[in-house]
Order: structure tokens, then C-alpha cells, then sequence
């Protein structure tokens, strides 16, 4: 065997040796995790698996969501009312979650109008949260975004999440919960009436909608009305935003002067 042969040799039978020590320390050491090695593993994990390791920073991005947040830290009561992407519903959520995470409230109950956008779906099969899946998605995201979406479901089932349409939502009394109601121009003044007066002992609501963009008939609408209504009494806070407090494109607000 030449010298340069036996130097390869002797390489590789240091470097096998060395691999099965370094093998051993990664199964000693706790702190450090191999990567999985099973058939579909992706660098990019799904939302429904990981854990959320941070909570971003609630901050307004406007003068109208800074007023919004106040009213809502300071009123059992708030009526948001704006057009589209000004943060409305976003901004109800994430403060859902972060009183039910400082123990504030015991419970989230989260209501939205069953109502297509112009155009019927058909049947929908499943139990009651499968058929309003559709409909509450625009919450399920605002909730994924506060939670990861393993957390949302654990405090679903655990009853600390609920979901309540509003067709069932008569003869209740909502204690100690924090109430989210979507797209409430999709209302009429009747089921505004009914949902306003669920409100219950150390409680907050947050009512939200575009009084433009309603997809009932016109004049059905009840938002406006109960607005208006409710503008003068005391404890309870009606903050209107503008095209100014649209966080989202800059053509959203571009569209929204023009149609």
C-alpha cells in the first residue's frame, strides 16, 4: 500500500470515528434538535402546526385607529364604522385576544351575519361551525395573526372561543366576555337591537361595519340608524373613520373617493 493510500484510509476511518461522537453528542445534548427527516418535511411549516414564539406590537397606524383602541380600552360599548381596510376589524380582534390573555374577560364571542356578498354559495355541509366557516374567515385571520392558528383551535374547543351567529344570539346574556360583531351593515335595526342588548356584566362590545357596503336591500340596513342613535348617549362611543386610516394599499383608498 502506498503512503498516500494509507493516509486516505487512515482519514476516513478518523472522520467515521468523529461522525459517531458527534452523533452521540447531538443525542446528549437536550438544546440541540436534528432535523426531521421523514417523507414531506418542508423548511416552511404550516400555521396549524408550529407555536407562535412573539406577539407583535398593537400600535395605530392612524388617528382614527389610535381613537378606535382608546375607546375601546375605556368603553364597554364602540361603534366602528368606516370603509374598507381601515383596520376595523383587525383592530376588535387583536384587543379580544389581548384582554382574554391578561385574564380581563373570560371568553371572545365572535358573531358576523350570515350574508353572501352578491351571489349565493348553496349548502354548505358540516355542523354549525363548518357552515360559518366562510362567512368568519376575515375573524379566523385576525385571530391566526394574534394566536397561532393550534392555539385558536385548543381555546375553540375549550369553549374560551366561541362562535355565535347572530340568528342564535336572542335570549342570551354575555358575561365577562368581550363580543366581536362583523360586518354589521349587513344587519337590519331589529337584529342590532337584539345583539346591543346581550351585552352583559363586565363585558365589552365592538360593533364594526361600512355603512357603504351593505349587501342587504337598500334602506334594510340598520347601522346607521343605531349610529346615529346611540352617538349622544353617554359610555358609549361611536368612532367613524376616513379614507385617511386605510392601511391597506394605497389604491384602496384611491378606489374608495371614487366609487
Amino acid at each position: 500500500m502506498t503512503k498516500r493510500a494509507a493516509i486516505k484510509r487512515q482519514t476516513r476511518e478518523t472522520s467515521r470515528e468523529h461522525g459517531v461522537l458527534d452523533s452521540r453528542q447531538f443525542m446528549e445534548d437536550s438544546k440541540v434538535r436534528r432535523l426531521p427527516t421523514h417523507a414531506g418535511w418542508s423548511p416552511y411549516p404550516s400555521n396549524d402546526d408550529r407555536d407562535q414564539a412573539y406577539v407583535k406590537t398593537l400600535k395605530p397606524k392612524s388617528e382614527g385607529q389610535a381613537e378606535l383602541m382608546t375607546a375601546i380600552d375605556h368603553h364597554n360599548l364602540v361603534l366602528a364604522l368606516g370603509p374598507a381596510g381601515t383596520g376595523k376589524t383587525y383592530l376588535a380582534v387583536a384587543k379580544a385576544v389581548e384582554a382574554l390573555e391578561a385574564g380581563k374577560i373570560g371568553r371572545i364571542v365572535l358573531s358576523r351575519p350570515a350574508v353572501e356578498a352578491g351571489e349565493s354559495i348553496g349548502f354548505l355541509p358540516g355542523d354549525m361551525e363548518d357552515k360559518l366557516a366562510p362567512y368568519l374567515r376575515p375573524l379566523y385571520d385576525a385571530l391566526s395573526d394574534r394566536l397561532s392558528m393550534k392555539r385558536v383551535k385548543a381555546l375553540m374547543a375549550e369553549g374560551l372561543i366561541e362562535i355565535a351567529p347572530i340568528g342564535y344570539m336572542r335570549g342570551r346574556t354575555l358575561n365577562n366576555a368581550f363580543i366581536v360583531v362583523d360586518e354589521a351593515q349587513n344587519c337590519t335595526y331589529v337584529q342590532l337591537k337584539m345583539l346591543l342588548t346581550r351585552l352583559g356584566w363586565h363585558s365589552t362590545m365592538v360593533v364594526t361595519g361600512d355603512p357603504q357596503q351593505s349587501d342587504l336591500l337598500p334602506g334594510i340596513s340598520g347601522l346607521t340608524d343605531v349610529a346615529e342613535r346611540l352617538a349622544p348617549v353617554p359610555d358609549i362611543a361611536v368612532v367613524r373613520l376616513a379614507e385617511q386610516d386605510i392601511v391597506r394599499h394605497p389604491l384602496v383608498a384611491s378606489m374608495i373617493g371614487v366609487l
